[in-house]
């Protein structure tokens, strides 16, 4: 009996440290992919600004084509 209740505790300290880890490893990769999400956001935003400088660029541009065409 001594035997058994012995290998029962032994495989339930096992199961433990797996459930552990496996929250300890999926706490990692959680955090990685919010950051992942957090650069993809901000490299998002810096996109959006050179698109919108671009934009004001080439109307800046086009007001100019129209203003020497109309003179």
């Amino acid at each position: 009996m001594y035997r058994h209740a012995t290998t029962l505790c032994l495989c339930c300290l096992l199961a433990g440290c797996g459930a552990s880890e496996t929250a300890v490893t999926a706490a990692a990769v959680a955090k990685g992919q919010a950051e992942q999400a957090k650069q993809a956001q901000q490299q998002m935003q810096q996109i959006q600004q050179q698109l919108d400088a671009a934009n004001a660029q080439a109307e800046a541009r086009q007001q100019t084509l129209e203003a020497a065409a109309s003179q």
